[in-house]
């Protein structure tokens, strides 16, 4: 009696232990009855009917990435690898279909890939395969999202990691760079070389401005200063020729008295007579005297040209 108790308690036990099951967290387990699909067991306790029911196969919820390396041609004949990363899940409403529709779902994301980029990068060149990485990743997520839905894969994102091209061709796209950071360096030091002479020359053109104002004015005082000597000789006796003689002299020994301060100078002195600075002036009054005589002669002469062509006219 105690044996027929046993063994009813035993297969309770048994089908108890070999029936239940637990199923992780963003996990799925598809549960088949006699070969044909039965029910979907989320996360938690389940339990199934031992070789009636048997676990088919279990799904993960979570987000899964697929990377996949693709070698195209791009516009203007260079080839490129690129390295495109998938994100994906499958959609918890076609956990059926996700299951039982596809056999192996990372080559069928892969060969939509490799499609894709194939038709996208052969119409750009080098250059903008770059600058419109973004614009080929939009496009493989528009194609596997529309194509991946209907067995029960959501596209999450599409993205393109690298672009390798050729090591000749890597090497000519630096040597072009940097011939263009040269030319573009030669031509700021080309400009700032020129703002420098420009500058330089408005600088030299002030100063020879500033000199020049400071001759005249140098001139003006002097001028203002021969013209008191000259009333103040005047004053106590001494006519304006004699003054003027006076003058030069004494200009005349500053003149020798300056350039007796100059130790390294050599001073060479010419004959010459105590009346030296008279002759000297009398000499400058006549020379002033022709030449103002010679012009008014010239400007007689051009008068009298000019009455003539008008009788003559």
């Amino acid at each position: 009696m105690e044996v027929a108790v046993l063994i009813p308690v035993f297969i309770g036990m048994f089908l108890l232990f070999t029936g239940l099951f637990t199923v992780r967290q963003q996990t799925v387990y598809l549960v088949q009855r006699l070969g044909k699909y039965h029910s979907a067991r989320h996360a938690g306790l389940h339990f199934k009917i031992p070789i009636v029911d048997q676990i088919a196969g279990k799904i993960s919820l979570k987000i899964q990435q697929l990377d996949v390396h693709v070698e195209t041609k791009t516009k203007d004949d260079v080839f490129v690898s690129m390295n495109v990363s998938v994100q994906y899940k499958i959609l918890p409403d076609a956990i059926y279909d996700a299951f039982y529709k596809l056999q192996n779902p990372t080559e069928q994301i892969t060969a939509y890939v490799f499609d894709t980029v194939r038709a996208e990068v052969p119409k750009m060149k080098l250059d903008d395969v770059f600058e419109r990485k973004d614009d080929i990743a939009l496009a493989i997520l528009r194609e596997l999202a529309q194509a991946m839905n209907d067995y029960g894969y959501g596209i999450v994102k599409a993205l393109v990691t690298d672009i390798d091209p050729a090591l000749e061709v890597k090497q000519a796209m630096n040597y072009i760079n940097a011939a263009e950071r040269k030319k573009t360096a030669a031509e700021y030091e080309g400009e700032a070389e020129k703002i420098r002479i420009v500058a330089k020359a408005r600088a030299e053109a002030e100063s020879k401005r500033l000199q020049g104002q400071g001759i005249a004015d140098q001139r003006r005082e002097i001028a203002k200063g021969l013209e008191d000597s000259v009333r103040l000789l005047d004053a106590v006796g001494i006519n304006s020729q004699e003054a003027s003689a006076l003058i030069i002299v004494t200009q005349h020994y500053d003149t020798l008295h300056s350039l007796g301060e100059n130790s390294n100078g050599t001073l060479i002195l010419l004959p010459n007579t105590p009346t030296a600075g008279s002759d000297m002036l009398s000499q400058m009054v006549a020379s002033f005297a022709a030449s103002k005589q010679l012009g008014e002669t010239k400007k007689l002469k051009a008068k009298v040209n000019g009455k003539k062509e008008t009788t003559v006219n």
